[in-house]
């Protein structure tokens, strides 16, 4: 599925200091991008470690979204969302991130006041010794200067969580997993 004509790196967006992100999984392109793109393996293993996925809707076309619900290990309920903005199977997967309310309307991070309502992430799969190099880059969009200062500082933060969600992935997508068949698909 390819999509829109829209190049991730014009716009506004380009000159942002990009975080950024990769982690090689041992497993095949083609499981990693499903566990990106199918519901059923999202609710598995999307989000930081001890966070689960409570409830998820997936539209995977542009314009569609990806609105999720995920509950911290103190309960506390955190609602995001992905506007897709193009889909190159099974390379590339680009879309604006926002934390959301249940609704699908764009909120303010729960911890932040001045995290960026909007950012715009990229995440590349290549293909890599049999297994997958999944690379995110991630910057401020239509972001206020204080919104790309909180951007800056949360930069810790940020591999911090990441780091946990691929683990998470990780140990989703390993052979005899607990409770699965190894196959994402």
């Amino acid at each position: 599925m390819t999509a829109s004509s829209a190049n991730p790196a014009s716009g506004a967006d380009a000159g942002e200091r990009a975080f950024t992100f990769a982690r090689n999984l041992d497993a095949p392109r083609d499981r990693v991008w499903k566990a990106f793109t199918e519901r059923e393996h999202l609710m598995h293993w999307w989000g930081p470690k001890g966070f689960i996925v409570r409830d998820c809707t997936l539209d995977l076309q542009p314009g569609g979204l990806f609105h999720y619900c995920l509950v911290s290990p103190g309960g506390q309920e955190m609602w995001g969302k992905f506007v897709y903005r193009e889909i190159s199977a099974p390379e590339r997967l680009h879309f604006i991130v926002s934390f959301s309310d249940e609704h699908g309307g764009v909120t303010r991070h729960p911890w932040d006041q001045h995290w960026p309502l909007e950012t715009l992430s990229t995440i590349g799969f290549a293909e890599q010794n049999g297994g997958t190099r999944v690379t995110i880059r991630w910057v401020p969009h239509n972001a206020t200067e204080a919104e790309r200062n909180a951007f800056e500082a949360g930069r810790e933060g940020a591999q911090q969580g990441w780091s946990g969600t691929m683990q998470r992935l990780a140990e989703y997508l390993a052979p005899g997993a607990e409770g699965r068949d190894g196959n994402a698909g």
